[in-house]
C-alpha cells in the first residue's frame, strides 16, 4: 500500500520529539508499510537534503536504544522529503496538492502538528483545493479547543471538509500498550467482567502524576493547566474505559458508542459541588529526588499573580446501574512525588470475616508508566500455625517482561492505525464535545474563584484537601493506604 505521510509544523518540537522518532522505531521494526513517502511542511526555506541533516541532529537527543545508525538513519531519511509552505497563502497548498497527485499515493495522512489555532484555516484551505477525497485522512493534534466553544469550531471546520470517518483526533494516552490492554482485560477475559460492578467495586482512583515541572513551557502552560491538560481528555478517556459497557464487537463506532454513554452518565457539577468535590494546587518551591526546584510562579514566562492551577483532584459518578454510588477519584498534577499513571481498582471487603487480619481488601492495580503491568493484591495465609493472621500477597505482571520484544509505542500505534484507517484509538468529535461539556462548570467556578488554588511543597503528592476528599468517604489514595 502507499501512502504519503504529512506533517504540518514539519520543524515543530512534536514532529522531531515524538512523530519522526516513532515512525523510524515502525520502520525499524518492519512495520512501516512500503511505498511511503514523508513530507515535513514547514515556512523556512530548504531543501530535503537540508532538512534531513537537521532531522539527523535532532535524533542525536533520542533515547540512545532508539537512535538510529548513521546507517540505518540514511535509509530511513530516503523516505523523507520537505516542502516549504505559508499555511496563510492557497498557492503553497496547491503547491502541496501537485506534489501529492503527481504519485496519486494509496492513502494520504494528513497530520496537523501545530497550534490548534491553525486547525480551521488549514482545513478550509485544504478543502478549497480538493485535499479532502477520499483517500485523504486529517489527524488533529491535542489540545482540541480551549473550552467547549472553540472545540466546536474547530469540529464544525472539521465536518465543513471532511467526512467523520476521515477526521482522526488523537490522543497519545490511547496509543500505549497498556491503556490497549484495558479493553483486552475487560472484554478478553471472563474472570473480571462479573465482578466489574458497585457490588463488588468499593472505590476507582485514576492517577496521572509528573515529577517534572512546567520547564520552558511556563507560557503555554499557563494559559492550558492543568485539568484542560490531562483530566478533561486522558484521564477521561482512562474513565471511559475503565466503566464502559461490552461493545457489541471491536468496531471503533461500537467501541465509541460505549465510551460516549459513559461521559453522558457523569455525575454533572455545579458551582456547589465544584467547591466540594474538586480540589486544585499550584505548586512551590520544595525538593524532589533530593533536588531543590522553584515554585510554579518562579518559573520561566510564568506570571508571578498566576492562578493557573498545576494539580486537580475530584470526586466524580457514574449515574448508572452498574456504577451508581461508587465514587471514582480522579487526580493528575506536576512537581509531585513519583512519576506515576496507574487506575487502582478497590474492591470492597469481605461481608464476614472469619480470619484474623482480614480487613484489607483486594485491589488490582493497573500500571501505566514508568511500568506497564496488572498487579493483583490477595490476602493469604504463610501457613506457620493456627489463628495466623493473613498477609497481603500481590501477583504481579509486568507486560514488558512478558512480552519483550518489540512492543509498539503510543505514536507509532496511532501513526500506524492513521495509515491503516483504524479509527478504534481515537476520538470521535462528539465524545470530544461531551468531555469539555463535562469540566466546563468546573472552569466557569474556578473563573468566578478569586482565591486560587491551593498551594502544595514540590516532591509532595498535592494539597493536604486531596487526601481529604478521598477520606471523606472512608477510603484514601493509593500511597496512603
Amino acid at each position: 500500500m502507499s501512502f504519503d505521510l504529512v506533517f504540518f509544523g514539519g520543524t515543530g518540537d512534536l514532529t522531531w520529539r515524538k512523530l519522526m522518532p516513532a515512525l523510524f522505531q515502525a520502520f525499524r521494526h518492519g512495520k512501516l508499510p512500503e511505498g511511503g513517502r514523508i513530507l515535513a511542511v514547514a515556512r523556512d526555506e530548504q531543501t530535503d537534503e537540508r532538512y534531513r541533516e537537521w532531522l539527523k541532529e535532532r535524533f542525536r537527543e533520542v533515547d540512545g536504544a532508539k537512535r538510529p545508525s548513521d546507517e540505518e538513519f540514511e535509509k530511513f531519511a530516503a523516505l523523507i522529503h520537505y516542502l516549504c509552505m505559508d499555511l496563510s497563502k492557497p498557492d503553497s497548498y496547491q503547491t502541496l496538492k501537485d506534489w501529492l497527485d503527481a504519485r496519486n499515493a494509496d492513502t494520504v495522512v494528513l497530520y496537523l502538528a501545530t497550534s490548534p489555532h491553525l486547525f480551521t484555516g488549514i482545513c478550509h484551505q485544504l478543502g478549497a483545493v480538493g485535499l479532502n477525497h477520499d483517500k485523504v485522512r486529517v489527524v488533529l493534534e491535542k489540545p482540541l479547543g480551549h473550552d467547549l466553544a472553540s472545540a466546536q469550531e474547530i469540529n464544525r471546520a472539521v465536518r465543513s471538509v471532511f467526512a467523520e470517518s476521515q477526521a482522526f483526533r488523537i490522543d497519545h494516552y490511547l496509543g500505549k500498550p497498556s491503556v490497549q490492554n484495558l479493553m483486552a482485560l475487560r472484554f478478553g477475559n471472563a474472570l473480571f467482567e462479573p465482578l466489574w460492578r458497585r457490588e463488588s467495586i468499593a472505590n476507582i482512583q485514576i492517577t496521572l502524576a509528573e515529577r517534572l515541572g512546567v520547564g520552558t513551557r511556563g507560557a503555554f502552560y499557563d494559559g492550558t493547566g492543568a485539568l484542560r491538560d490531562m483530566i478533561q481528555n486522558h484521564a477521561l478517556q482512562l474513565l471511559t474505559m475503565i466503566a464502559m459497557e461490552p461493545p457489541s464487537s471491536n468496531d471503533a463506532d461500537a467501541i465509541r458508542d460505549e465510551k460516549l454513554k459513559v461521559l453522558r452518565s457523569l455525575k454533572p457539577f455545579t458551582p456547589e459541588s465544584v467547591g466540594r468535590d474538586v480540589v486544585r494546587g499550584q505548586y512551590r518551591a520544595g525538593n524532589v529526588e533530593g533536588v531543590s526546584v522553584p515554585g510554579y510562579l518562579d518559573e520561566v514566562k510564568v506570571p508571578p499573580d498566576s492562578h493557573c492551577e498545576t494539580f486537580v483532584a475530584l470526586r466524580t459518578e457514574v449515574n448508572n446501574w452498574r456504577w451508581a454510588g461508587v465514587p471514582f477519584y480522579l487526580r493528575t498534577g506536576k512537581r509531585l512525588a513519583e512519576r506515576d499513571a496507574q487506575i487502582v481498582i478497590n474492591f470492597r471487603p469481605v461481608p464476614h470475616k472469619i480470619f484474623p487480619g482480614g480487613g484489607q481488601a483486594n485491589r488490582l492495580v493497573i500500571k501505566l508508566q514508568p511500568e506497564d503491568g496488572l498487579e493483583l493484591q490477595l490476602l493469604a495465609q504463610k501457613g506457620t500455625g493456627a489463628g495466623e493472621q493473613l498477609t497481603p500477597v500481590s501477583l504481579d505482571l509486568d507486560f514488558d517482561k512478558a512480552f519483550a520484544t518489540q512492543r509498539v509505542g503510543a505514536y507509532e500505534r496511532l501513526l500506524l492505525d492513521a495509515i491503516a484507517g483504524r479509527l478504534n484509538l481515537f476520538v470521535r468529535s462528539d465524545e470530544q464535545e461531551q468531555a469539555w461539556r463535562w469540566v466546563e462548570p468546573i472552569l466557569d467556578a474556578w473563573a468566578a474563584d478569586a482565591s486560587g488554588p491551593r498551594p502544595y511543597s514540590a516532591g509532595s503528592w498535592g494539597p493536604a484537601a486531596a487526601s481529604a476528599l478521598v477520606a471523606r468517604d472512608g477510603f484514601s489514595w493509593a500511597e496512603e493506604q
